[in-house]
């Protein structure tokens, strides 16, 4: 996904999209579509399935004022990019960008960065933890958005942890 389609991508998390879902499976834990199959650790209580042209997964919860996506792009780009670089192409259309921390950790047997920032979409400040990582010519991208402020919602992210350190891609995962 190129800059614009990835700024457009965590706009439509941030506003919430829905539209309709249909083609790729996902029973609540596995998802097969035609370019990648994977499973991802527990969904975090509360969030619902919503659809969005921009993510393979999205999910709301209203009560927290947060959205979560899963986002998978294969042979498009980020072969030679590194994550830093891929984690600021997300943002390119956001502007008042704080970084408020950073890690790198190994998912699925290959290096991934997780970064929690704030940053603003046409003055409307939220807080972003976005994780990256790249296996087998794809580029993943896991995205929470939340009206947290600086604080962000603590149970929230650490629900978002455990979804995102239980992925792991599927054998008919190959583009």
């Amino acid at each position: 996904m190129r800059g614009a389609a990835r700024g457009c991508f965590v706009g439509a998390v941030l506003a919430g999209v829905v539209g309709c879902a249909s083609g790729p499976q996902f029973d609540g834990q596995t998802y097969r579509g035609e370019q990648v199959s994977f499973r991802v650790g527990p969904l975090p209580g509360g969030f619902r399935r919503i659809g969005s042209d921009d993510a393979l997964l999205t999910f709301r919860n209203d009560q927290a004022g947060a959205s979560l996506a899963i986002n998978a792009r294969c042979r498009l780009d980020g072969d030679d990019v590194p994550l830093r670089a891929l984690v600021q192409h997300l943002f390119l259309q956001f502007t008042e960008r704080r970084e408020l921390s950073q890690r790198s950790f190994t998912l699925d047997g290959r290096e991934a960065l997780e970064v929690q920032l704030l940053a603003s979409l046409d003055g409307v400040q939220r807080r972003f933890t976005v994780t990256v990582f790249k296996k087998n010519e794809c580029v993943y991208d896991f995205l929470l958005v939340s009206d947290g402020g600086e604080q962000g919602n603590p149970a929230v992210e650490a629900d978002y942890r455990k979804l995102v350190e239980g992925f792991a891609t599927l054998e008919d995962s190959s583009p």
